[in-house]
């Protein structure tokens, strides 16, 4: 039986196109349902799919960084509410996409292209690296640009009855619990409502990693991360003495051997 995962932020996008596939392709095994971006990477790199449909636009990893960190270990179906000018990239043909609303009519017809190039017949053949990786990076490019207008410039927080401002390149990471996110600089910190998955929209995904998940740290602001003989990673920051736990989910990041400078 040929095997999927479908990855969306969104409860209700992930039940609706689990229940469509159910109904194009029956011979189709959803073997994971992920959040985010990295959960998506993740279960890839365990569960080997034939197919992974990721939305673009996800917490932490977006589709097109997932899709670039499997290395083509299985054939991608993008999901995005963007419009078509922004789909130009994958006229390339490499890999295929559902724009938001899904209609059982277009999901019927990706099925179909799937089924033309072997998935599900004991071949899933890998996606066409150098057609896929042009095109993520085309698509990369445009939603990024388009996505500049929108990113969080300051915030306003508070402590105590203080409301303090944040020039975002002051803040070095943002950690929440179930009620309050707490944002940090060198020299202060405040406390905000909105959760981490809201201000991540916001946030450049360059400039920021999500390394848990109630934690979001500046890239500029790490200093180096250690692994421990348990191969737990802790990551230590230039300008403030708080140490960082990093995931098993966001373990990625640190995989090779970098030098934050």
């Amino acid at each position: 039986m040929p095997t999927a995962i479908i990855a969306d932020d969104e409860d209700l996008q992930r039940s609706d196109l689990r229940r469509m596939l159910a109904l194009a392709w029956p011979e189709l095994e959803i073997v994971a349902l992920c959040e985010d971006g990295s959960e998506a990477l993740d279960a890839i790199a365990r569960l080997r799919p034939d197919i992974a449909f990721l939305d673009i636009r996800m917490p932490g990893l977006s589709g097109l960084e997932v899709a670039g960190a499997s290395g083509g270990a299985c054939r991608v179906v993008f999901t995005t509410a963007y419009d078509s000018h922004a789909l130009e990239a994958f006229d390339l043909g490499a890999i295929d996409y559902l724009l938001k609303p899904v209609t059982q009519e277009r999901l019927a017809q990706a099925v179909a292209r799937l089924r033309e190039r072997g998935i599900g017949s004991g071949n899933s053949g890998q996606a066409d690296s150098a057609g896929l990786l042009q095109a993520m990076m085309e698509l990369d490019r445009r939603l990024r640009a388009s996505a500049r207008e929108e990113r969080i410039r300051w915030i306003s927080a508070t402590a105590g009855s203080t409301i303090k401002i944040f020039p975002i390149e002051e803040v070095l990471f943002f950690e929440s619990d179930a009620r309050y996110t707490r944002v940090v600089s060198a020299t202060d910190e405040g406390l905000i409502r909105k959760p981490l998955k809201e201000l991540q929209a916001g946030l450049d995904p360059d400039a920021f990693w999500q390394i848990h998940r109630g934690t979001l740290v500046a890239v500029r602001a790490i200093a180096r991360a250690r692994r421990d003989e348990l191969g737990n990673i802790t990551v230590e920051l230039r300008e403030h003495p708080q140490q960082l736990k990093v995931s098993q989910t966001y373990a990625w990041r640190f995989r090779s051997e970098v030098s934050f400078r």
